[in-house]
């Protein structure tokens, strides 16, 4: 699950254009949407677009977007759990 964190990391900070900052420096337990980060709702279209297009997992509900991206760590373990060949 690790690996899958830090991939997240980097996919993240690269289709958000985070340039202040780096993946060791990204808690993966601290909040995404709404955190010191400044990721808001255009941005989680955009994450939504990513886990969909390289990992085939969907997120289709605002119930269960909110849950996903609560944390980096969340987002892994629900790629995890319903990814069906994930590239990676």
């Amino acid at each position: 699950m690790s690996k899958r964190i830090e991939e997240l990391k980097v996919k993240i900070i690269d289709i958000l254009n985070l340039q202040d900052v780096d993946p060791e420096h990204f808690d993966e337990n601290e909040r995404l949407v709404g955190g010191p980060l400044g990721i808001d709702s255009i941005d989680v279209l955009e994450m939504v677009v990513m886990v969909e297009k390289e990992y085939g997992v969907v997120i289709n509900s605002q119930e269960v977007g909110e849950r996903v991206f609560s944390s980096i760590a969340s987002l892994a373990q629900y790629i995890e759990e319903n990814a069906s060949g994930s590239k990676s």
